[in-house]
């Protein structure tokens, strides 16, 4: 006679079924591949439907070896930080009054002397068309890396807007910063001709250091009635009101569950006992790099108590087992370099956040003029709050709109790491 047998349950793989599926992942319309080779070589690879199809990828070996291209990579960097950021005028060898470092203390470039901006602006795509096209993919036309530099050069003049996808853990380069060649693409003459050329003025661009968001993992719970999200912060940043800190803050809290957190112990506690369901993670404190002997230069941040926390912070503090951690935020760090790689996968903040399960990051790649960041946030936030476009499509739009609205470039100096097609679920 059948019975039923006593039944423990240990585990629950299908989470009691309260989980709803991931959204299925989009593939990009172009994706950009830097592999090792050997020792000190590297293999490019792309595909994707912005390319002809001639098998299933284009792939060439480069001239190029690694530490050179990293280390161009880091000269473009430090040049929009001389050329632009820290750009003084000069007036028959002095410094002409009430123009100090005007570029970084001004939103809006439009009254600024065309000739000095048009200066700046044609140095940094210049260089930038120099590092992809002159240097990364050098070589004679017939060859393989001539045609790949031409089947590319192709995908990226073109009218449409992209969705691209720079992959590699070997190479660290600034994409949205680089620039197609003068007169790859049709446009006005003089000040205006320039944006265009810039690619993160043309596409939408996310950069991954062999990781991209596909990986296994849980799936997002049903939307939370009110957005879930926090503000981690240096309250000593801007204590006098000169940026919009403060209205990026009041947005965070308009019509959501707002967690602030301003010291390092409160970040930790947070990460070990896995009260991080969030859906949006904000960083507002300050950034620079710290070198260690014998070790790569490893990306510090601060709050308000000035203590250290680096990727090694984060990797020391996982979730105390059986702790449910549904880790799964887009992190925004506005701190100076936050999007830059340090070169040590480990070192990297960034992806110390991605590792715990952060579907993206987005944050400056130089050294950010405090009330650009804080208006670039407040647009970014605000439109992600919404619920209504994903991380790549605000990302892309700023960018178009400082350039065209205020002729600023800052907006390009914004990397996003994954997280290109991550939207805010809302429960309505």
């Amino acid at each position: 006679m059948p019975r039923e047998l006593p039944a423990r349950i240990l585990q629950d793989p299908s989470l009691g079924f309260t989980r709803l599926p991931r959204r299925g992942a989009v593939a990009p319309d172009l994706v950009v591949v830097f592999d090792r080779y050997g020792d000190d070589r590297v293999q490019a690879r792309m595909y994707g439907t912005a390319l002809p199809a001639i098998g299933s990828e284009h792939r060439v070996l480069l001239d190029r070896r690694p530490t050179e291209i990293q280390g161009v990579s880091s000269r473009l960097r430090r040049l929009w930080k001389r050329e632009f950021v820290e750009f003084q005028p000069l007036e028959e060898g002095y410094e002409p009054p009430g123009r100090i470092r005007p570029y970084a203390s001004l939103i809006d470039l439009r009254d600024e002397p065309e000739r000095e901006l048009y200066d700046s602006l044609e140095e940094l795509a210049t260089q930038g068309s120099h590092l992809l096209f002159e240097l990364l993919l050098a070589g004679e036309p017939e060859t393989p890396v001539g045609l790949f530099r031409a089947f590319l050069m192709d995908a990226l003049a073109g009218e449409r807007p992209l969705r691209i996808r720079f992959d590699s853990d070997l190479l660290y380069v600034p994409w949205a910063m680089l620039a197609l060649p003068a007169g790859a693409v049709p446009g006005p003459s003089g000040l205006d001709g320039l944006f265009p050329r810039f690619l993160g003025y043309r596409h939408q661009i996310e950069q991954t250091c062999g990781y991209h968001g596909v990986l296994p993992g849980p799936a997002p719970r049903r939307p939370p009635e009110l957005p879930v999200v926090s503000l981690n912060h240096d309250t000593g940043i801007d204590r006098q009101g000169r940026t919009r800190a403060h209205d990026v803050a009041d947005a965070l809290a308009k019509g959501t569950v707002l967690t602030e957190r301003t010291t390092r112990a409160e970040l930790l506690d947070a990460l070990e006992r896995g009260r991080l369901d969030e859906q949006l993670m904000y960083f507002w404190c300050h950034g620079n790099f710290r070198t260690d002997d014998g070790q790569s230069p490893c990306l510090v941040v601060r709050l308000s108590d000035g203590r250290e926390i680096d990727a090694y912070t984060l990797r020391g503090r996982r979730p105390t087992p059986g702790t449910a951690d549904p880790f799964q935020p887009l992190v925004m760090l506005n701190a100076c370099f936050a999007a830059q790689p340090s070169g040590a996968d480990l070192a990297y903040l960034g992806q110390a956040l991605m590792d715990r399960g952060a579907r993206g990051i987005i944050g400056p790649q130089i050294e950010m003029p405090q009330i650009f960041a804080a208006e670039y946030a407040l647009g970014f936030v605000t439109r992600y709050l919404d619920g209504r476009e994903t991380a790549g499509e605000i990302a892309h739009a700023l960018a178009r709109h400082f350039a065209d609205s205020f002729r600023n470039p800052l907006g390009f100096a914004y990397g996003l790491h994954g997280g290109m097609d991550e939207r805010l679920e809302r429960a309505s």
